[in-house]
């Protein structure tokens, strides 16, 4: 049945859209199967989800008619499609009126990429008309809150020094607590690894226990505020809140210290609101495993990186991974800046869509995946500023001289590019950063050629 006439127009222009602000804007790649016209089909895809059926029925009246979802334009031969979803369609709270990323993704994400005339659909980018972001938690803390605690500055406060405990699974709690404290005598910042909770082999509540004691100590030698990000991820809300009480009642004098990280793909919304609810207080640490099943550039189905760094700065995310922008090991290039820019700044462009988010609280990008000191300039020159949280856990546990070294290798590589000094020549003045050129010398071969004999290093080295 084609579907066009009633979910579709293509008279409809983006900018009169946009200034009516009545609708979510999506961008999608679609192409149809075969024997399938490409209109018919994109209208078919609006109309599943929204208010469509696949015969007419006898239910559906004038109002129903107001709140389809159109087809607004196509591009055939880019394999581009936009739909207008007024915002009537989504779902509300019942106790509050506020929006739901949950509603957003069954809607614009549901059935419709299963359909049997859609080969396949990927949401590349989607604008929120300022009546309906306004209804949206959005974060309560990111990386300012940190740099409190850290005694910085509350802008431009720079690098914030984290690592992964390795392994990421396999530690008990007390060789976990130790490794925690040994990181923490150079740098700032420790999360669990995604999959760590409460394994019989590391109960949480004696993890925790030792490591808010280790906390305590490395503050008590370094006379420096440390950080910690306990996984708080399950799926029964009611244990992620007794989690969350368990760990601030723990950490105790030391409770504005600690973040709770959250499984957001894999636990989804739910997970991610029942924290940002729960716990205003704490930095929401947004954990993306398990994305690129739908965010790959190989996936054909689901939604971008870039659809998803939007869709957690809804939900309130504090903190949310973004990879390394090809500066590690993670898939990714250079152009993925404006991933961490739309996270970051009040008004950013997408791919398809330009978005203001009206003075919503930032969310922080948090780097991780094969960074190490040598690889942070080059990071930071891309990006154009240093204010992140980077977590490196080989970068800091690799180091030849152990993880206090690692750690303060990283803090130097930052105090480096913020000065504006050559990598090279910041290192002869600082031993823990000249030891991770030889830790990491194929890293050192590939970014700084001719280290050995600037820095007096053997061959063998």
């Amino acid at each position: 049945m084609d579907q066009s006439k009633r979910y579709a127009n293509l008279a409809l222009t983006e900018e009169a859209l946009i200034a009516g602000g009545g609708h979510v804007l999506c961008a999608y790649m679609m192409k149809p199967r075969s024997g399938h016209g490409y209109l018919a089909a994109a209208a078919h895809f609006a109309a599943e989800s929204s208010t469509g059926t696949n015969v007419e029925v006898c239910t559906t009246d004038d109002f129903t008619r107001g709140v389809d979802a159109l087809v607004y334009f196509i591009d055939e031969q880019r394999e581009l499609m936009k739909i207008a979803y007024p915002i009537e369609l989504f779902d509300r709270n019942i106790i509050d009126g506020r929006a739901m990323i949950a509603s957003f993704l069954t809607l614009c994400i549901g059935n419709n990429q299963g359909m049997s005339d859609i080969e396949y659909s990927k949401m590349l980018d989607f604008y929120v008309p300022p009546k309906y972001l306004q209804l949206f938690d959005g974060p309560a803390c990111n990386i300012a809150d940190m740099w409190r605690v850290l005694g910085r500055p509350q802008e431009n406060g720079g690098m914030v020094v984290g690592t992964i405990i390795k392994p990421k699974l396999g530690l008990r709690p007390q060789p976990f607590a130790d490794a925690c404290y040994q990181f923490w005598l150079g740098g700032d910042f420790i999360k669990n690894d995604e999959p760590q909770g409460n394994q019989v082999f590391a109960p949480l509540k004696e993890t925790i226990r030792l490591v808010a004691d280790a906390l305590k100590r490395a503050q008590d030698e370094t006379g420096q505020a440390k950080l910690f990000s306990a996984n708080i991820t399950a799926d029964d809300p009611f244990e992620m809140i007794a989690r969350g009480e368990y760990i601030l009642e723990t950490f105790a004098e030391n409770a504005s210290h600690v973040a709770f990280l959250v499984d957001g793909y894999v636990a989804g919304p739910t997970a991610v609101t029942t924290c940002r609810r729960q716990f205003p207080s704490q930095f929401l640490h947004y954990h993306r495993a398990g994305h690129g099943a739908v965010t790959s550039k190989q996936s054909k189905r689901g939604y971008t990186v870039l659809a998803h760094m939007k869709m957690a700065r809804l939900l309130g995310a504090s903190g949310i991974h973004t990879g390394t922008m090809g500066y590690g090991k993670m898939e990714g290039d250079a152009n993925e800046k404006i991933v961490a820019y739309m996270l970051e700044r009040d008004v950013a462009e997408g791919s398809h869509y330009r978005q203001e988010w009206l003075g919503m609280k930032a969310t922080t990008p948090i780097i991780s995946g094969g960074m190490n000191a040598l690889r942070l300039p080059g990071f930071f020159d891309n990006l154009g500023h240093s204010n992140v949280i980077q977590t490196s856990g080989g970068g800091a546990f690799g180091h030849k001289d152990g993880a206090v070294a690692g750690a303060m290798s990283l803090r130097q590589a930052h105090e480096a590019w913020t000065k504006g000094i050559d990598l090279i020549d910041y290192a002869k003045d600082n031993p823990e950063l000249k030891g991770a050129f030889s830790s990491f010398a194929a890293d050192a071969d590939k970014f700084y050629p001719g280290w050995r004999s600037k820095l007096k290093v053997g061959e063998a080295a």
